[in-house]
């Protein structure tokens, strides 16, 4: 099912994405827990991920980049804040350089991903992204975060089916 709602909320400067999966909690977290699995669809289908360092573990970090049609590479990171497999991941989103330092011109979100069951079977996702300030949440929507989760989720229905 894909991607069901894309909410924006400026005055709590959130956007939250919400997801609908026919499978169970624990076979979707692997979608999370897998570095293998998260590098299939963490990223648009043009630009996809490569996880370099996946430690799931609270105050363990999640590095990665992303490669574009043209060889370009985005880098990013995560900074792991709660964990608990397989409902939910709270993390700390950034951006990094060409060396996996994070940018500090670039703004940082926390990320909540809830996995709960829905009534009649499957899970629903929940990423709830919270921005520092109504600037960064702009910023962050214009580079084109809203299209490319959606995009990025979108590819997980493959993903499960395999």
């Amino acid at each position: 099912m894909t991607v069901t709602s894309v909410h924006k909320d400026p005055e709590l400067l959130t956007m939250t994405v919400t997801a609908e999966y026919g499978v169970t909690a624990d076979r979707a977290w692997e979608l999370w827990g897998d570095p293998r699995q998260l590098e299939r669809w963490w990223g648009p289908p043009t630009y996809p991920a490569t996880v370099v360092e996946h430690d799931l573990t609270p105050g363990g970090m999640v590095t990665y980049f992303m490669t574009g049609p043209e060889g370009d590479q985005s880098r990013g990171w995560w900074r792991i804040i709660d964990v608990e497999a397989p409902r939910l991941l709270v993390l700390e989103n950034g951006f990094a350089d060409d060396a996996g330092q994070p940018i500090p011109a670039m703004p940082t979100m926390i990320m909540r991903m809830r996995l709960d069951d829905r009534p009649g079977g499957g899970v629903v996702m929940t990423m709830e992204t919270t921005f520092p300030s109504l600037e960064a949440l702009e910023e962050l929507i214009g580079m084109g975060m809203e299209e490319g989760l959606k995009q990025a989720m979108g590819q997980i229905d493959d993903i499960l089916a395999a």
